[in-house]
């Protein structure tokens, strides 16, 4: 029985190295890893590009709605009052990444305390919670956050990250339920109970680190989708306010509130809302390619072909 009690955590390691192999074999996804990176150090960066602030008004009248222009002055233009397009859109990054990142890890650590006692405990415990899942996702998610940020408005940045955490875990904890219900059934759990071993043993000794893979592809969904429906949410004026912390969402929903064209009614040209966008999109598409080629990575199916 000691025997077998060992062979989990070297079919653990095992399973690691197969899996960094194959993320190591994905150009797109490596491409895509480099690519968030790149954004979130622009993000980080934003107060050495904007030091002022989003909200800085450059007061010279050959400043106001400017064009891109190839210098590093305004480099991507200005807003009808003379905000620097370029510094909005890297302080947006920097606060949709933050509710992004801190949102998502947020549900995931919650979806994992839930997944795992439903799935390794079963029962009245499974049902329980299976069932507080049933009722966090029994409305729309979207009519729910838009709910949520209507009821505690004004909405900042962290109240908007406590209600995605709030209204996001159920979806990963169903999948980390059915992983660790799986992983329950092996042998090697078997052979641990039966040698005593406790069950917090077995859930952070023989459990989760078998679904690691599982929880890192659960909380790379919940980034992207964060990032889209924040975004959803504050292009139709819900969520946090461009006045108070821009955000992808908002910079593009004030660009375009009169309309998408050359030069909207406000007066504000297409760089005004095609930064932010391009932002947006660069963004989701990095975020979605890092889930798929983790997904396939840390596949144990996959990973066995």
């Amino acid at each position: 029985m000691s025997a077998v009690a060992v062979e989990a955590p070297v079919a653990v390691r095992g399973y690691r190295r197969v899996a960094l192999h194959r993320l190591l074999h994905q150009p797109v996804t490596l491409g895509a890893i480099a690519l968030l990176l790149a954004l979130a150090a622009l993000a980080g960066l934003a107060p050495v590009f904007a030091p002022h602030g989003w909200n800085s008004i450059d007061l010279s009248e050959q400043w106001r709605n400017h064009g891109p222009a190839l210098s590093w002055h305004h480099l991507m233009g200005t807003d009808n009052i003379g905000r620097d397009t370029l510094g909005r859109t890297l302080w947006g990054l920097r606060y949709t990444l933050q509710t992004a990142l801190v949102g998502g890890l947020g549900a995931t650590l919650l979806a994992v305390a839930v997944g795992a006692v439903a799935g390794f405990r079963g029962g009245w415990w499974d049902a329980f919670l299976m069932r507080v899942a049933d009722l966090v996702t029994g409305f729309p998610v979207l009519v729910t956050l838009i709910a949520a940020f209507v009821w505690l408005r004004p909405i900042t940045v962290w109240k908007a990250t406590a209600v995605f955490v709030v209204a996001m875990w159920p979806f990963a904890a169903r999948t980390l339920r059915a992983r660790t219900a799986s992983l329950t059934a092996e042998e090697y759990v078997q052979a641990a109970r039966a040698l005593g071993a406790s069950d917090v043993r077995i859930l952070f000794r023989h459990l989760l680190p078998n679904a690691a893979g599982t929880m890192i592809v659960a909380a790379t969904s919940l980034v992207g989708q964060i990032v889209l429906i924040e975004t959803t949410a504050e292009f139709f004026g819900f969520g946090v306010v461009s006045t108070t912390r821009p955000t992808l969402g908002n910079l593009i929903a004030e660009s375009v509130s009169g309309g998408i064209a050359a030069t909207n009614s406000l007066g504000l040209g297409w760089w005004t809302w095609g930064t932010p966008m391009l932002a947006l999109v660069l963004l989701l598409a990095a975020v979605n390619l890092i889930g798929d080629g983790l997904d396939t990575a840390l596949n144990p199916r996959a990973s066995r072909r």
